[in-house]
């Protein structure tokens, strides 16, 4: 396993996750994703932390600002906290 490639492809995770990066960087992660579980796994839990979050966040309009705050921290989502709380 060639980690250096999995740190390489998974600094764009976000953007793969959300369907905003270049189709090329896209099919690269892709062909990785096929042969590296470990990969997989990590895409896997944030797709079902982001998905967790929506439906808490539409079940729940008030979650408490220091929850908020700590899930946006744990997920790296600080430029988030700034902007939005």
């Amino acid at each position: 396993m060639d980690h250096e490639n999995c740190r390489r492809l998974l600094s764009s995770l976000s953007e793969f996750v959300d369907g905003s990066l270049d189709t090329g960087l896209c099919v690269e992660i892709e062909r990785h994703l096929a042969g590296c579980e470990n990969c997989r796994v990590v895409i896997d839990s944030l797709r079902k932390t982001i998905y967790l979050y929506h439906v808490t966040a539409q079940e729940t309009a008030d979650v408490p600002t220091d929850v908020r705050h700590r899930l946006y921290h744990r997920l790296n989502l600080d430029e988030f906290i700034q902007k939005n709380c």
